[in-house]
């Protein structure tokens, strides 16, 4: 039977009323906050059910603004940002949920997560004792507590913490997972691996859990096993970019490079409105070293995304290492623009700055940096960068160590250590940097070569080779490991093989000043200054353009054929071609005072200096030469200008102190400069000679003799030829103190070593009086 409404036809104007009524209710619920915000929760659930966290975070946020108290939306917006691994957005809004709902212990294990990885293990501590009072039995308190007791360093309590958790629930995946995990930083890989196992069979679809079997297998050289784990990972979850990428870390550590790039261009087409996952591609060419691909692929990259914040920033950085620095700075004054305090657009400005010679403003540009951001390790690294460039060498190491600890990850860091290692002759400073640098990039050459360095020079000879040769293995088409093997063979006199060594080192980099250098040390030992010459002349056929070149051309002139004005000629080349070259700058200007051009020579550094006022070495050689025209009072202003730019510049220091004991100056400033000139410089044999000399001026004749007996020491380590001054300076020394047989015998020696030394009259009249 047919209900009777059915059948009742009902005229339109009763119908009006009831439409207007239903629209109304319709328009009221519509402005009720209350079913908007639920609408926004729900909407934002279904987003974070199909994985698309950053939508859901949006509704999750609009559904939070409509209700400032709803606990809930800020918890689950909290849940959407840590699948984003935005961790301070993230560690606001659990702040907020545990406020607003103190009961919500997931959001307090959530919280203590974030804390201890974030280190801050008292706070964690608060939330986790808070867990396991009013959650005894729930396994997540226990997992939780585990990773604060990991984090403390106290791993058999975190082991059984996790055992509580797998009695209290044995079918949750990711208590095994972090059992095994804290097996293995136990060294108990043979117990950690049925672990990983059992997590992966109980979580099949956890991308989380199917890594870190992959992971595992990889650590124990499985790597069949554990690039079947990786790519299953992609399988289960294609929005993830992680499995790509640990992916890539395999076949790279197979040596399958190749194959990487293949896996990474088939990523990019999967992920092509991923910012994380259309980067790979362009991250891995910058990772292996490949500048012109890494270029090119971000200059597409950016004309297909230039919205994408992280694109133009790698773009600016690529083209700051390309040296395109206009286009460089056009495109990083945009982001100042838009943000005046975006950090990495300042350290980009700083970089851009140290590469027009600008240290000083690169410096305070970093600061400023540093000040925004005081934990960034970049930004520590390139101010210490341009430290180094005004010859602070103290403060550059400062910066570099905080960048180093901030960021271990950073391998930029640990090369500036070693160069730093180098300068200073610390081979045991120098080995563990190029350890470091190994641990990070196992891929390249340079750690290998650096650490071959420090063995070489501690006649490890067998330690030194064997790391060239590794480093000719991983990369055989760089120059690195050519030059590492030759100067192993050089250090043996085995001139034949080092020259072998060094010309494939050209072969496969024609621009390599560092291969050319120990081809041309090969040849110069042997007494064959022409076949060095020569070859500097050949190689400069092939990169004319490289300022290196003429200035290893130079030097050869000047040193082994005494040919000033074709040394001159070279270094004139090389400073044209590299106005920032101060080692031919400097050279040219020792040329030139041989020449007996002292004053084109000063000419020339007051030149240099007018464009580049902060640049404090070149102040220190003009003083030099202001010495040579024993203009003392002009070359006391260049030594002081240098250290009102570094004041702890122990070459200034040195010099000037020298300067004004000449002078007759006050000796007491005299005496402190040139402490710190032999704190900076202890294995200086000129900073220890010009302290005694302080000491011998000031009646301290005893202090005096030993630091100019420890001089002479110095200078002979460094296998420097004798000095007469020192031996003059040690005499007197001796002299004053009775020691008359000593004082004679280093008189003689004066006399022996140059004739016509400048005091050598008073060195005669003071043996005659001897005798």
């Amino acid at each position: 039977m047919v209900p009777v409404w059915r059948n009742l036809v009902v005229p339109v104007k009763f119908l009006r009323p009831i439409l207007f009524l239903l629209l109304a209710l319709v328009a009221a619920c519509s402005r009720d906050p209350n079913v908007r915000k639920q609408k926004y929760f729900a909407s934002g659930k279904e987003y974070f059910e199909r994985g698309d966290f950053r939508s859901a975070a949006i509704q999750f946020s609009n559904a939070a603004q409509i209700d400032p108290q709803f606990a809930e939306a800020h918890y689950q917006l909290a849940r959407a940002y840590l699948n984003q691994k935005q961790w301070t957005p993230a560690f606001l809004e659990l702040g907020r949920s545990v406020e607003l709902q103190p009961d919500n212990y997931a959001a307090h294990a959530d919280m203590a997560t974030l804390l201890i990885a974030s280190e801050q293990l008292n706070v964690a501590a608060e939330h986790t004792k808070l867990l396991l009072e009013k959650q005894p039995n729930d396994p997540q308190s226990h997992i939780v507590q585990a990773k604060l007791l990991s984090a403390q360093g106290d791993l058999a309590g975190a082991v059984k913490e996790v055992q509580r958790a797998i009695e209290l629930a044995p079918n949750r995946g990711d208590s095994y997972l972090g059992l095994a995990v804290l097996q293995m930083k136990m060294g108990q890989e043979t117990d950690a691996e049925p672990n990983f196992k059992k997590a992966a069979e109980l979580d099949p679809q956890s991308a989380v859990t199917q890594l870190a079997l992959g992971r595992y297998y990889q650590s124990v050289n499985q790597f069949a096993e554990a690039e079947a784990q990786f790519r299953h990972a992609a399988q289960i979850d294609p929005k993830n970019t992680e499995p790509r990428t640990a992916l890539v870390r395999l076949l790279m550590a197979e040596g399958e490079k190749g194959q990487a790039e293949v896996a990474l261009k088939q990523a990019k087409l999967d992920f092509p409105n991923d910012s994380a996952g259309y980067r790979m591609l362009g991250d891995f060419y910058f990772a292996t070293g490949d500048t012109a691909k890494a270029l090119a692929e971000y200059n597409s990259l950016y004309a297909a995304h230039p919205s994408d914040p992280q694109v133009k920033k790698n773009y600016i950085q690529l083209l700051i290492i390309a040296n395109r620095l206009d286009d460089a700075r056009r495109l990083n004054d945009e982001v100042l623009k838009a943000n005046g305090n975006d950090t990495e657009a300042l350290i980009y400005r700083g970089q851009i700055q140290l590469h027009d010679g600008h240290a000083s403003d690169s410096a305070t540009t970093l600061a400023t940096a540093i000040k925004n951001d005081p934990d960034n390790g970049l930004a520590h690294y390139h101010l210490g960068v341009a430290f180094d460039q005004q010859g602070n060498t103290a403060r550059a190491e400062q910066e570099w160590r905080e960048a180093a600890r901030l960021r271990p990850d950073l391998v930029d860091v640990q090369r500036a250590l070693a160069a730093l290692a180098l300068r200073r002759g610390d081979m045991e400073s120098l080995e563990q940097a190029g350890s470091q640098i190994i641990a990070l990039q196992p891929g390249a050459p340079d750690g290998y070569a650096l650490r071959s360095n420090s063995f070489l020079k501690r006649k490890q000879f067998p330690s030194a080779e064997q790391d060239a040769l590794k480093a000719v293995d991983v990369a055989p088409q760089s120059a690195a490991g050519y030059i590492a093997l030759g100067n192993v063979k050089f250090a043996q006199n085995k001139y034949f093989e080092a020259e072998k060594a060094y010309r494939q080192g050209l072969e496969h980099d024609a621009g390599s000043a560092e291969a050319l250098a120990g081809l041309m040390r090969t040849y110069l030992s042997q007494q064959q200054a022409d076949k060095a010459i020569a070859v500097a002349n050949a190689q400069i056929l092939k990169a004319p353009d490289n300022s290196a070149f003429y200035d290893l051309l130079g030097s050869a002139l000047f040193n082994s054929k005494k040919d000033f004005s074709g040394a001159e000629g070279a270094l004139k080349k090389s400073v044209a071609l590299d106005k920032r070259n101060s080692d031919a700058l400097v050279k040219l200007g020792q040329v030139l005072s041989a020449e007996g051009k002292v004053d084109e020579a000063i000419g020339m550094y007051q030149q240099y200096l007018q464009e580049n006022p902060r640049d404090a070495g070149l102040y220190i050689f003009s003083g030099q030469l202001y010495e040579l025209k024993q203009d003392w009072t002009r070359a006391q202003q260049m030594y002081q200008k240098a250290l009102d730019l570094v004041p702890d510049n122990p070459l200034a220091s040195n010099n000037l102190a020298a300067v004004m004991v000449r002078t007759g100056e006050n000796l007491n400033v005299a005496l402190s400069l040139a402490q710190a000139a032999r704190r900076g410089m202890p294995e200086s044999p000129d900073a220890a000679d010009t302290l005694g000399w302080v000491y011998y001026k000031k009646g301290i004749y005893d202090s005096a003799a030993d630091l100019f007996q420890e001089a002479l020491k110095l200078a002979a380590k460094s296998k420097r030829p004798e000095d007469a001054g020192m031996h003059y300076h040690l005499g007197l020394a001796y002299q004053k103190t009775g020691k008359a047989a000593l004082s004679r015998r280093e008189f003689e020696a004066v006399l022996r070593i140059d004739p016509g030394y400048q005091d050598a009259g008073e060195v005669r009249e003071l043996l005659a009086g001897l005798k």
